[in-house]
């Protein structure tokens, strides 16, 4: 790989390097709501885990030659739990946790949701999700995409070869099924995904979507390409680096056109998915599986029109709903401190009148009822 690309790459704010920190403390969790939608309430554990896939891998330029997952979980309601914190940084709310504890004995199997963060954050950035899917009697496990996530250095292939995270969530639910802790409490008939951003997009990728890169290139070339094509602030090489890899390393596109649908999968809950032109409209048509979407209506980052609401017009049968008014891209990211908020407002300072908790706490009642209903025991 081209050596300018990846220096350009790995440049990132302090943002993330905040939430490095995050993914190295192994200490980090925060409290999760409870009775947001009814339903079993638990304490939470989490726990940290890292599958090393049998097969030949594509690891997109990391260094690591794993994947590191960080699982939430039910725990009796009786454990101890204790605050958790980062070490010389406070820029997330954090709250109590139980770490490693022993599963919750109520239930003789969970449900399991996989987790995709967004571009550039990491599995704990979505810990807001995982912890109140855990209170509410899901096993929730949120991979860290090689070579796109805060806790290592960035690479190009991961920022751009963005199909096979679909595949680090297939690889991440054969490493939690064979789990000596955590395999015999999952029940393999309901399994479910949930994603943040390019987590989004990952969504439609294992739930059968079709990446189509050049027809992606091409769109991106016409007049309609508008945000869709434009490198975010925090990342500005972005873009740049995407059309490189395509016009000089044509071998890093060769399974862009492969499916990556894991038939286990039984339903997906997308939060402001992205790279909506980047999909075969002829997959998107084909995909069967229940989808649900949420995103904010003042999203800047992957605009309401040619994303979520364009998949939910595609896709047969999928739920969307548009939180109204000033909801931007980041608010489906942690909550933060108010150090946080004077360190990196980028990501933790929503517009006036948005409740970043008020948010996660209805995107949470939507997914909890989604799965729910999506995710029911199969009749023997």
């Amino acid at each position: 790989m081209d050596e300018s690309i990846v220096s350009r790459s790995v440049r990132f704010l302090g943002a993330a390097l905040a939430l490095s920190v995050l993914m190295m403390s192994p200490m980090l969790s925060r409290s999760a709501p409870k009775d947001i939608a009814g339903g079993d309430s638990y304490k939470v554990g989490v726990a940290f885990r890292s599958f090393a896939p049998k097969e030949a891998y594509d690891w997109r330029g990391a260094r690591g030659r794993s994947l590191d997952v960080v699982v939430w979980y039910p725990v009796e309601g009786g454990t101890r739990d204790k605050p958790l914190v980062i070490r010389g940084l406070d820029i997330f709310e954090l709250g109590m946790a139980a770490q490693d504890a022993p599963l919750a004995a109520e239930a003789a199997r969970f449900p399991l949701i996989v987790i995709s963060h967004g571009t550039g954050g990491s599995g704990l950035s979505m810990a807001w999700l995982g912890e109140a899917l855990a209170a509410h009697g899901y096993i929730a496990a949120a991979v860290n995409h090689p070579g796109n996530n805060a806790a290592e250095p960035y690479t190009a292939e991961g920022f751009s070869i963005w199909w096979e995270r679909a595949r680090d969530l297939s690889e991440t639910i054969n490493g939690i099924l064979a789990d000596a802790k955590f395999g015999d409490r999952i029940d393999p008939q309901r399994i479910g995904s949930a994603g943040f951003s390019l987590g989004g997009y990952t969504m439609i990728a294992i739930a059968g979507g079709i990446t189509d890169v050049q027809g992606f290139v091409r769109f991106c070339d016409s007049p309609n390409a508008g945000r869709n094509c434009t490198s975010p602030p925090e990342f500005p090489s972005l873009a740049e680096d995407f059309r490189k890899l395509v016009h000089e390393h044509p071998e890093a596109l060769r399974h862009s056109g492969d499916s990556f649908r894991d038939a286990r999968v039984r339903a997906v809950f997308a939060m402001a998915p992205g790279l909506g032109p980047a999909f075969t409209a002829s997959s998107l048509e084909a995909i069967s599986i229940p989808v649900q979407i949420v995103a904010g209506e003042s999203d800047q980052n992957v605009p309401v029109e040619l994303n979520a609401k364009y998949f939910a017009a595609k896709i047969p049968r999928a739920e969307l709903h548009i939180f109204p008014g000033s909801v931007a891209h980041y608010v489906f990211l942690d909550s933060c401190s108010e150090a946080g908020r004077k360190t990196v407002p980028m990501l933790c300072v929503d517009a006036q009148g948005v409740n970043r908790d008020a948010v996660h706490a209805d995107t949470v009642r939507r997914a909890l009822q989604f799965f729910r209903v999506t995710l029911a025991p199969k009749s023997r």
